[in-house]
């Protein structure tokens, strides 16, 4: 399901801020603890670490939103049987809104942990508290409240990253661009910034950033934290697209502890998809952020722990302990007894001159909205025949003037689905050349003004194109791997079963313990549906593997 529409939402405003009965309430009770608050007191400030969900007993509490430029605004005003909380209470991460007694208040006080137990022990109550959290965070994004302010020309290309990793997260943000908004020229003059310095991001707690990491803004906004060093997982996934992470709701839904890690975002390259049509159950189709949302979402109310993002760096075996440690990129270090491999592909780049000085601008490797409203009323063109090409052009077709698709091999229907090659036929602003090469790229100051390549004839064309969509395939992301006694065949993706070794189960590689799932492993099918097949498999396996291993040897606590 795609996010609700303004109106909608409005229409599902008793779902968003139900009231509890007094037997809900009761329900409640034996999760959580009754706390008293003063008149004014803080219930929670943004960008502290949420204390999970509050019930209102008695009292009112005022919920407001602050802007990067301080502004307030209401959003609503909670009484008795009211709660306050939205997704990030959930995993006990940092708070987007602040919230205030308007005198004396009496809660019930539910930690995210307790909280998760309520979802998953009263079925009823905990669909209507888990429907609610995520209308909220929904509404929130809708009106940016609570996120970080992006500071910066739109077509800047760390304005977009910045832009796509806060939307691909699903967190709220404002993005303002100093060239057409007062505000941000003003608040740039404040911060005294060049502009060659651009974007600066200001967080909601105030800290100023000067075009942070992926990483920096995600730990600045309390999206990840330190791991402890301590603790041992049952397993580690490595990797949260379709495979990691329905390998992660099935492990923490059957009592395993999971921990799920992801060098970007959680979704994968399925994330980046502007439309599924052909995953079962969903006729009319869904995004691809929506439907891995539901999952991440679905992960947090089972207790799975994320690190996202967080890169895996390379994987060992720890001796004698039946343990295996991934090391993180920051250093970090992580223990599980398996470790499950879904860290997925990378897209392949374009084997032309001079590509890397477009990318941040001009050469896109997803088509969301983002990218949509960037090219809106210009010639586009897109490379690529595979389904993530088919439906990158169906999406880019709403939203651009004309799509130019450049396919290398001889027609489409070799490696689309059929219903995509019916559907890109009927666009009459989609052109089709096929037996298509690039051969160059020109512009200036890191912006594309024109693709040049050949034709199956050997005749050389040229189109003036501002913005150049790649869609042509992926290579396996499995460099960590590098010693880790896992084997890769020989375009570097991970063997498993008979291939790895005698006396592997289906997913399992060399390394005894050790699976692989979804696009990383060698022969799996590159469909969203067939990565959650394995992910939910993996599971089994892993069961089977635990209790082996502790029935020979049992890891110490």
């Amino acid at each position: 399901m795609d996010p609700p529409t303004p109106t909608r939402l409005e229409d599902r405003r008793h779902q968003m801020f139900p009231i509890l009965g007094p037997g809900d309430i009761d329900r409640l009770g034996r999760f959580g603890e009754i706390r008293a608050y003063a008149a004014g007191e803080a219930l929670q400030r943004v960008g502290e670490t949420g204390h999970g969900l509050t019930v209102i007993l008695s009292g009112e509490v005022l919920v407001t939103q602050r802007s990067a430029t301080g502004k307030v605004t209401p959003i609503v005003t909670y009484g008795p049987g009211s709660f306050l909380g939205e997704l990030a209470h959930l995993s006990g991460r940092a708070a987007l809104v602040d919230a205030d007694a308007q005198g004396p208040v009496e809660a019930l006080v539910l930690p995210p942990e307790r909280l998760r137990a309520v979802l998953v022990a009263e079925a009823e109550l905990g669909a209507r508290l888990m429907r609610a959290l995520i209308l909220r965070r929904v509404r929130l994004i809708e009106g940016a409240a609570g996120g970080p302010m992006i500071l910066g020309p739109a077509d800047n290309g760390d304005v977009l990253r910045l832009q796509n990793f806060l939307r691909r997260s699903s967190q709220p943000y404002q993005s303002l661009d100093p060239i057409h908004d007062p505000e941000a020229r003003a608040l740039i003059e404040r911060f005294d910034v060049a502009p060659g310095q651009l974007p600066i991001v200001v967080c909601p707690g105030g800290q100023f950033m000067r075009n942070p990491s992926d990483d920096a803004l995600a730990r600045c906004l309390g999206l990840v934290g330190q791991l402890d060093p301590s603790r041992i997982y049952d397993v580690a996934v490595v990797g949260a697209g379709p495979s990691g992470l329905a390998a992660a709701v099935y492990a923490a839904s059957e009592g395993l502890s999971v921990l799920a890690l992801d060098c970007r975002a959680f979704g994968g390259q399925a994330g980046a998809s502007a439309r599924i049509e052909n995953y079962l159950g969903f006729p009319t189709g869904i995004s691809g952020i929506a439907l891995m949302a539901r999952a991440f979402n679905q992960a947090q109310k089972f207790g799975v722990e994320m690190a996202i993002p967080d890169e895996a760096a390379n994987l060992t075996a720890v001796d004698d302990t039946g343990l295996f440690e991934v090391g993180l990129s920051d250093g970090e270090r992580v223990r599980s007894r398996a470790v499950v491999i879904a860290s997925g592909a990378r897209y392949r780049s374009l084997e032309v001159d001079d590509l890397a000085a477009y990318e941040s601008t001009s050469v896109h490797y997803w088509a969301s909205p983002l990218e949509g409203r960037l090219c809106g009323g210009q010639e586009v063109a897109l490379i690529g025949a595979g389904n993530s090409a088919g439906q990158a052009v169906v999406y880019l077709a709403s939203q651009v003037a004309k799509v130019l698709m450049l396919v290398r091999g001889p027609s489409l229907e070799a490696s689309m689905s059929r219903y995509l090659v019916d559907r890109i036929a009927g666009l009459p602003n989609v052109e089709v050349r096929t037996g298509a090469q690039v051969t160059g790229l020109d512009g200036r100051d890191g912006a594309l003004e024109a693709i040049h390549w050949r034709e199956r004839d050997g005749e050389q064309s040229s189109r003036r194109i501002r913005h150049l969509f790649l869609f042509i395939g992926a290579i396996p992301n499995t460099e960590w791997l590098s010693g880790s006694g896992v084997t890769l065949d020989a375009r570097g993706f991970v063997l498993t079963g008979e291939e790895a070794g005698l006396d592997r189960g289906t997913l399992e590689t060399a390394r005894r313990g050790v699976f692989a799932i979804g696009d990383v492993r060698a022969g799996s099918t590159k469909r969203v549906a067939a990565a959650v097949g394995e992910g939910a498999q993996a599971v089994a396996a892993l069961h089977t593997f635990l209790a082996n291993a502790a029935a020979v040897d049992p890891a110490p606590a």
